[in-house]
């Protein structure tokens, strides 16, 4: 209720209330769109453009690229914003011709079906990452007008609100309703509001075509899962693989009954289809069984098997295996949601609803370091992911998984007599190598490993065990040379999770990309700016730096504690926003700046740095959240703190926006260095580029 007895604002005081509440509200929306956008076309792409998939992060640093270049322009340009019609449906026209052309990979990688690197492959996918940068320019322009026309604090308040927001929709929509025609239309929608009513004549046939571009860029019998595009196809189809909603009627009891394949982002991924040979007809009932040669070897070495822990359960192949084998307790864990529903639609043998079968849906790390133990036989499925985890950095979905920690996690949960057991795909021979070394690490034994057309299945035993066969059908032992232990090749773990990784490298790939984006963005930077880079500008540069690599070491912390799943990571996300947004309001309150702010932003990224993940691992679950809510957060909050405080006194706020924009597209580029230090020394360049910054302040107060 009003007090009746407040005393009345002058008109002029209440216009200009009204003014900034408005301009508010329409930076709001604004930050809302960029990072609806952001996520939207992270999450869409890689249906369009498989290998996308691999680049994620690349993805959301182009978008910072043009945010940023759009804010330093702010208003010493002509308004752009009634181009961003046109620049969305130039990136989708793109996209959609980049989907004929396969993009490059390196031999330092492994990354499946994939070509030999040719220029027009480098030239399509970095063409889609300067077209999504582009995209934003308009978004980040408009932005920095706002912050022109807004006291800094107050303008910083409003974008991070928006940003929240946005992380927060998206997330729910992703998880709950994802679909890439909604989640555009709803762009869509959004842009046409923020246009000018004299511009919609032009812009919203320009808008049609970009949402039919989108329509027709992925196929309507798809599922998503909050990780993957999928379709499902009839195995051996002569009618091209259609994509299909349904199952045959009667699957489950018919003869002869079909196998679906589960394709992710338009490659396969596993079967759906049941190997039990009793449901087959003679003709078909010997193919069955050498297709289950590969699931059954380690049933055929290991000694007992009535309970089993399986990960990386996918379709439920491997855990119908373990039931025919006579397991009477079977485990399995999957994480993707959307590969246990098309399961129980698509698989003839109805395996997760057997009584002797338990589904987890969860990160298979989680449920390793949570679990009791108790097994005869701890399985690795097929985990190899075909994703990265998230758009904020470069460890793959299942890169926590095979790490010679989380291989000990699973040994220590064998009985006495118990088999630990990995099967992979391994396209090269130092793949192979690198997953026999990381098993022999973790139990302290040389495991045994057969191999057929590029299929690896490696057994690790506790206690005694009679010598396994020479030959399992068409699988042959691997025999190592005398003195070969497999030093060469480097072991993934928890600091360095790159199975993918032939050893401690950026792939060229990556390099040629960030190369080409960081020569176009230094000029245009220069350019557009209109005057010199000033030590002002260098302060948030490098506050940007640091700050994002510290939010994706954060991400890569807390995943690796509760699982690499995407509910974490829009947690992480949210929880970094909120405690900006919170140093931010705090900052308000503070009549200026102060050096000694730096003391505990630098105390707690030591405090981060010497405190070992192994310890945190080992805390319970309640501790462990403790950390990342109370202690992981704090580094965070002081550097909103120096940031907030110092950009109140900006004379050109939307130009250090920019800039800081920019360090922060500098500071993803620089994660990729973890792929060669590991994860945990990221942490000198964090606080490399806050003690920088400190530098640039100290000199700046001295003037």
């Amino acid at each position: 209720m009003v007090s009746t007895e407040s005393p009345a604002l002058p008109l002029s005081q209440v216009t200009d209330l009204s003014v900034k509440r408005r301009r508010g509200l329409e930076l709001f929306c604004l930050s809302f769109l960029a990072l609806f956008l952001e996520l939207m076309v992270i999450r869409w792409e890689p249906a369009v453009v498989r290998l996308i998939a691999y680049y994620a992060n690349l993805m959301l640093i182009s978008s910072f690229l043009g945010l940023g270049v759009g804010a330093i322009v702010g208003k010493t340009r002509k308004s752009l914003f009634g181009w961003l019609p046109a620049l969305l449906l130039i990136n989708v026209v793109w996209l959609l011709i980049a989907h004929f052309i396969t993009l490059p990979t390196t031999a330092s990688e492994s990354r499946f079906y994939t070509p030999t690197p040719q220029l027009v492959r480098y030239v399509s996918l970095v063409g889609i990452f300067v077209s999504n940068a582009i995209v934003f320019v308009p978004l980040g322009q408009r932005i920095g007008s706002l912050f022109e026309t807004l006291p800094p604090l107050m303008a910083y308040s409003w974008d991070l609100g928006g940003s929240l927001a946005g992380t927060l929709c998206f997330g729910v929509f992703s998880l709950k309703y994802f679909s890439p025609m909604r989640g555009m239309g709803f762009v869509v929608l959004a842009i046409i509001l923020l246009l000018p009513r004299g511009q919609w004549l032009r812009s919203i046939p320009i808008l049609v075509l970009s949402l039919a571009g989108v329509y027709f860029s992925v196929s309507p019998s798809a599922a998503w899962s909050p990780y993957y595009y999928i379709v499902v196809v009839l195995q051996g189809d002569k009618h091209g693989n259609a994509p299909i909603r349904e199952p045959l009627p009667g699957l489950r009891t018919m003869q002869d009954p079909p196998i679906y394949d589960v394709r992710v982002n338009h490659y396969f991924l596993q079967s759906d289809g049941t190997f039990d040979p009793a449901r087959y007809s003679a003709v078909k009932r010997s193919q069955i069984l050498d297709a289950r040669l590969q699931y059954d070897l380690p049933y055929a070495l290991a000694p007992a098997h009535r309970g089993v822990l399986m990960l990386g359960a996918g379709g439920g192949t491997d855990t119908q295996i373990a039931v025919l084998n006579g397991a009477e307790q079977v485990d399995a864990v999957e994480i993707d949601p959307m590969l246990v529903k098309l399961s129980n639609r698509f698989n003839a043998s109805g395996i997760y609803e057997n009584p002797k079968v338990r589904v987890h849906v969860e990160d298979a790390r989680a449920f390793l370091r949570r679990s009791s133990g108790g097994y005869d036989m701890v399985v690795f499925g097929f985990l190899d992911s075909q994703t990265l985890f998230s758009s904020m950095s470069n460890i793959r979905l299942d890169g926590y998984i095979y790490t010679v920690q989380s291989m000990q996690s699973a040994f220590r949960l064998l009985n006495e007599n118990g088999v630990l057991c990995l099967s992979f795909m391994a396209g090269h021979e130092w793949l192979a190598r690198k997953l026999v070394r990381m098993v022999a690490l973790a139990t302290n034994q040389m495991p045994v490993a057969y191999e057929s057309q590029g299929q690896v299945v490696i057994c690790a035993f506790r206690g005694q065990h009679p010598d396994p066969p020479t030959q399992y059908g068409r699988f042959v032992r691997t025999a190592f040379s005398a003195g070969d232990d497999l030093s060469e090749a480097v072991a993934p773990t928890d600091d360095w999770p790159f199975l993918y990784l032939s050893h401690k490298t950026i792939p060229a790939d990556y390099l040629i990309v960030i190369g080409i984006l960081l020569a176009i963005t230094i000029p245009a930077v220069f350019v557009l700016r209109g005057r010199g880079f000033g030590m002002n500008d260098g302060h948030f540069l490098f506050l940007g730096l640091g700050f994002l690599l510290l939010e994706t070491k954060s991400i890569s912390d807390c995943s690796l504690y509760f699982g690499t799943t995407w509910f974490v990571t829009l947690v992480v996300v949210a929880g970094v926003l909120l405690m900006v947004l919170t140093a931010n309001l705090v900052a308000m309150h503070m009549s200026r700046f102060r050096p000694w702010l730096y003391a505990p932003l630098i105390a707690t990224l030591l405090l981060l740095y010497f405190v070992k993940r192994d310890v945190v691992l080992a805390l319970s679950f309640d501790e462990r959240l403790a950390w990342c809510l109370l202690v992981v957060p704090l580094p965070i909050f002081f550097a909103g703190l120096i940031f907030s405080t110092t950009f109140r006194q900006a004379l050109n706020p939307s130009s250090f926006f920019g800039a800081n924009l920019i360090g922060a597209m500098i500071g993803g580029f620089s994660e990729y260095l973890s792929m060669i230090v590991g994860n945990q020394n990221l942490m000198f360049l964090v606080i490399g580029a806050y003690l920088v910054s400190l530098g640039i302040q100290m000199r700046l107060l001295k003037e």
